[in-house]
Formats: structure tokens, sequence, C-alpha cells
């Protein structure tokens, strides 16, 4: 099993120009794949709103959630870095309700580092978390927790002053201690620029291929998603269909009585199942 990466090997990534990867994960069974797959990085994120609980979007996910599937995530994946993401008004109020929040990530679930959105704005709060003695990884471009302000879920930085609005947004994170800025629904030219200015790394999702790692969700990934798919998305699996046809076929193997066979049945001693037979008869 590999050893779990740490800041530093994520700046010498891409120091060396070597990509990394992360996926966006819910749960023990799914966090101990992830990981025997050999990723870099698993995010524990708040898009278990739509992905998990069904919900229209990441605004109703609370602290205790993200706290148990944070938890559940961590013991299936020991050795990977593992992110919690802030969700919606647990980082916003204040600045010492933003520490208090990342602390409980760290001290609740053992996370490697927390995640929260917003650019210029969040400066303090990331700052103080850092000081605290936290990582902090900032968020920017089509932020979902702010989506309504956007007018929904829009690309952002698709004219050049709408770029260097990103950018200054990545470097004001950057600044205030953000050990990585991940880039969502971007160009791929305002991509390509933030990665080359930032001294820091830079993950995309939906933000073209320079930045120095990308991430998915895992349910895209394996196609287990079903409500829709991102155009930035790649599915390397159709495990939906799959697992359709499997359940159908363990509903048509109970009906016919196929299921159970006899290898999945458990016996009695030798002698007993007469003596049970015995035993019933003289109550009758």
């Amino acid at each position: 099993m590999s050893k779990r990466k740490t800041v530093q090997d994520f700046f010498q990534m891409k120091e060396r120009g070597e990509k990394f990867t992360q996926v966006a994960a819910y749960d023990f069974s799914m966090a101990m794949i992830i990981e025997q797959a050999g990723m870099d990085m698993i995010l524990v994120g708040d898009s278990m709103g739509n992905v998990v609980y069904g919900y229209e979007g990441t605004v109703p996910v609370t602290m205790d959630q993200m706290i148990f599937h944070s938890q559940a995530v961590r013991k299936g994946a020991p050795n990977t870095f593992v992110m919690g993401d802030m969700p919606f008004l647990s980082y916003q109020v204040s600045v010492e309700e933003a520490v208090r929040n990342a602390g409980r990530f760290y001290k609740e679930a053992g996370v490697d580092a927390v995640k929260l959105e917003g650019g210029r704005k969040m400066v303090p709060q990331v700052r103080a978390i850092v000081d605290a003695g936290m990582v902090v990884m900032g968020h920017i471009g089509l932020t979902p927790q702010s989506a309504a302000q956007m007018g929904g879920f829009k690309v952002q930085g698709n004219t050049a002053e709408a770029a260097m609005r990103v950018l200054d947004d990545a470097e004001a994170l950057q600044e205030a201690g953000a050990f990585c800025v991940l880039l969502e629904g971007v160009p791929a030219e305002a991509g390509k620029l933030v990665t080359e200015i930032l001294r820091i790394p830079t993950l995309g999702v939906g933000a073209g291929p320079h930045c120095d790692g990308q991430a998915l969700l895992v349910n895209d990934v394996l196609g287990i998603y079903q409500v829709f798919t991102p155009k930035f998305v790649r599915r390397y699996a159709n495990l939906g269909e799959e697992m359709r046809r499997a359940l159908a076929e363990y509903i048509s193997d109970i009906r016919n009585g196929s299921f159970p066979a006899e290898e999945h049945c458990y016996k009695m001693k030798p002698g007993e199942a007469e003596r049970l037979q015995d035993m019933a008869g003289r109550r009758e």
C-alpha cells in the first residue's frame, strides 16, 4: 500500500509537471476501492447533497452529515490524503466559526485538509484556519454553494475580465496560505493562466487539461449517478446499468426459486434434523 501523500508531495508534483488525481466520495466501501486503485486524494464533498441525499443542491448539507461521511471515508482510505468539504454556512458567518468547524473535521474525522468556496472574500477565514495549524484548499470559479448569485450553474471566467477576476481570487487564496486552489467550471485558457502563475498547485473540475491535477465525482466516473452528466465528465464505466441488471437478476432468482440454492444454506449437525422432526411431531 502506498504512503499517504502530504502537502509537500503535491508541491513537488507541480514542480515536476506530474499530474495528481482526486475523486469525491462519501462512504467506507467506495473509499476502500479508491485507495486500492491508487488515487492521490479524496474529497468528501458536499456534492453528497445531490449524489447521496437527493437534494436539489449542496446548500442543505450539514456539518454533522459532512463529519459522518468523512469519518467513513477516512476509515476506508487510511493511506490516502482526505479532505473535508466545508458546507454552506459553516464558515461564512464568522472567522471564529470557520476555524471551529474546520477543527471539527480534524478532531472528529482525522482529515488532512479542508476545502471551502470563495476567493478574496474568504481570505480572513483561510488565513485564520491556516494560522490554527490546518491545511486549506480554496475553491473558485463555479462555486455551487453560491450558484444562485451566479444565475445558476454557469461557466465562470469566459471573458478576459472575468478570467482576471478568477486569477485575482486564486492569488489572494495563495497569499492567505491555501495549499491548493480548485478551479471549477472555467475555460481551459483561464485554467492554464492560473496554473502557470500560481506557485501552489491547481486542481481542475471542468477547467481544462493544464491544471496540476484533475477531479471528478466517483459516482460520475463509474456511471452510477444517473440524474445528469456535466459536460466535463468522462465516464469510465456504466456501473449504473450493470447494477440494474444485477438487481433485476436477483429479483428474478428469488421469484423463480433458484436463490437461495443449496450452497447458500446452512445445515444442522448430523442427525439433528431427524431429532427436530421427531420433537416437532410430538408437539402436535
